[in-house]
């Protein structure tokens, strides 16, 4: 069994948020009279198709998850023996995406067209599909502990198909993440152009000016794949997420009431993400070295703001 076992829910915080909300929340007319952002067609798509594809990178978290379950008691050059300590761990079962390809599928073909995106997604499914159903015979094998009367025989046949399978589905899971990201940033500095034309900089312009940046860190969080953290890169994306803090500082000296549930923790953030920076130094990176506990207190304070935030947008009046 490893040692550590990291941030198996870094990817998951960051999608589960990287979708564009919708510009049209249920509010009332506010302070200062402010507009709703138009509704531009173009936008809206655009949300749509991310919405779609953030849901399936969402739900197939569980086929990650579940695989690295499995390395974590298996050797994979050698597979099962029916000897290892922690055979009993197995693999996790996997959710119903049934859904969400469906959905993901039909957005391959919907406007606006995203050549590489489209291919990606499609090239993830196919991957996923192959790789899923040798998951759910695996978890059932292990789960009842089959390799008891057969010697481990269908625990060393399924290791052979799953090990290739698994590999394609995360180098596609890659693409596919890299693919996803990139496009989300294009949506979001669209809909935060819409926002601040409509209405200007005020609250719900602070608080998707604030998850956005959060989510840039959010993006260089170290996984158990990439356990070594880009040091440059995060101090941008540290930099950019200070930068919004700051911004919403001035607004709150105009706006008393502030940007409602997140500010405070918005600002704290800032401050835990900086303690991780200066252990992160002191390894080269290297969560590994005395900073997985923080990187993962990191990621669940992320998910309490990413709840915080959607009750937040339909409060602002």
């Amino acid at each position: 069994m490893k040692a550590i076992r990291l941030l198996s829910l870094s990817l998951a915080a960051l999608l589960c948020t990287a979708s564009a909300a919708p510009l049209a929340f249920a509010q009332a007319a506010p302070q200062n009279a402010a507009k709703r952002p138009a509704q531009d067609p173009e936008l809206q798509a655009a949300i749509a198709k991310s919405n779609a594809y953030t849901s399936l990178a969402n739900r197939t978290l569980r086929a990650i998850e579940s695989w690295d379950r499995y390395k974590s008691w298996v050797d994979l050059k050698k597979g099962p023996t029916g000897k290892e300590r922690y055979i009993d761990y197995g693999l996790y079962s996997l959710y119903d995406v049934k859904d969400e390809i469906a959905k993901a599928e039909a957005a391959t073909g919907q406007a606006p067209a995203q050549p590489e995106l489209d291919g990606a997604v499609k090239r993830f499914i196919a991957a996923y599909q192959e790789l899923a159903p040798l998951i759910t015979r695996a978890e059932r094998y292990y789960e009842r502990k089959d390799y008891r009367g057969d010697n481990v025989a269908e625990g060393r046949e399924l290791h052979a198909k799953m090990v290739p399978a698994a590999e394609a589905f995360l180098r596609e899971r890659a693409q596919f993440d890299v693919q996803l990201n990139a496009y989300k940033k294009g949506i979001d500095a669209r809909e935060l152009a819409a926002i601040e034309a409509s209405e200007g900089r005020l609250a719900r312009w602070q608080l998707r000016n604030i998850m956005i940046h959060a989510r840039a860190v959010m993006d260089l969080m170290p996984s158990n794949e990439r356990p070594i953290v880009d040091l440059a890169a995060f101090d941008t994306a540290l930099a950019g997420y200070s930068g919004a803090i700051k911004e919403m500082d001035r607004f709150k000296d105009n706006n008393p009431s502030g940007v409602p549930m997140i500010d405070s923790s918005a600002s704290t953030w800032l401050g835990s993400l900086r303690d991780f920076r200066e252990k992160l130094g002191k390894s080269k990176g290297d969560v590994r070295k005395g900073a997985a506990g923080d990187a993962n207190r990191i990621v669940s304070s992320y998910n309490m703001m990413v709840t915080m935030s959607d009750s937040a947008a339909r409060m602002i009046r």
